[in-house]
């Protein structure tokens, strides 16, 4: 067995990071992690991995002029003169359901992007993602590759924002398709991954030649946390943004 020490920063680190009205981002990004989108957008900026994964579904679906992105890592300033001037334009009840509060958002993260199908005009706040044509082929596709669409209709009240087709969410494979299969938000996710504690049983997880278990490691009141590892299994370790991290062994 291996044992990986964690430092209690780092619940604020990773692709399972909760960020919502409850829990407010922690951590910013290291600037190092963030790229351009793409070759054609080159102000929109995401996190490496999620820019790597976006990139390979839509080539995948040959969507790279059908499907374009409008919004994606936002600073806080950013975010701030977002929220005031739709404040300003659009009012107080329009803004609090489609604009995240200062802080509150996933674009800070680097892991968002909202995508537009590619027309004329774009509405910067609610782009249009209809669930047809090459768009839902992208909804369809995208939790294979980590991907999933985060504010989902008829999950508002857990959420705290308006349904929004057009904006997704980078979380990694194969928590996406966990997620898809059971309809879960992402805060439903964590509340689901609490029930596979690292002393318990663990969710497993099989699908097209894959195989994982996953659990929850709750932090310690100390500064740091220790968890064994089977030192023959990959892994990867996600803090969660609340009190602790989701770790994901991989058996093949």
């Amino acid at each position: 067995m291996r044992v990986v020490f964690l430092n209690s920063k780092s619940i604020h680190e990773g692709n399972l990071v909760l960020v919502n009205r409850h829990h407010p981002l922690r951590q910013e990004i290291d600037p190092d992690k963030l790229v351009p989108v793409d070759e054609k957008h080159t102000a929109i900026l995401l996190h490496s991995e999620a820019q790597t994964m976006l990139s390979r579904l839509l080539t995948l679906l040959d969507a790279k002029d059908g499907i374009v992105p409008v919004s994606g890592y936002r600073s806080l300033q950013e975010q701030e003169t977002i929220f005031q001037d739709s404040l300003k334009e659009n009012g107080e009840e329009f803004t609090l359901k489609y604009v995240a509060l200062p802080n509150c958002s996933e674009h800070q993260t680097g892991l968002a992007i909202d995508l537009a199908e590619n027309k004329a005009d774009i509405d910067f706040i609610r782009p249009d993602f209809p669930y047809s044509g090459i768009c839902q082929e992208f909804r369809m596709e995208a939790a294979k590759f980590g991907f999933i669409e985060r504010y989902q209709a008829g999950k508002e009240a857990v959420t705290g924002i308006a349904w929004e087709p057009w904006h997704f969410r980078y979380i990694g494979y194969p928590h996406s398709a966990i997620m898809q299969q059971k309809q879960f938000s992402l805060e439903e996710y964590i509340e689901h991954l609490r029930d596979f504690p690292e002393h318990g049983q663990h969710l497993r997880f099989e699908d097209e030649g894959h195989a994982a278990e996953i659990f929850y490691i709750r932090a310690q009141e100390s500064s740091v946390t220790t968890v064994s590892l089977p030192d023959e299994l990959p892994y990867q370790l996600s803090g969660n943004n609340v009190d602790g991290w989701v770790c994901t062994l991989w058996r093949k």
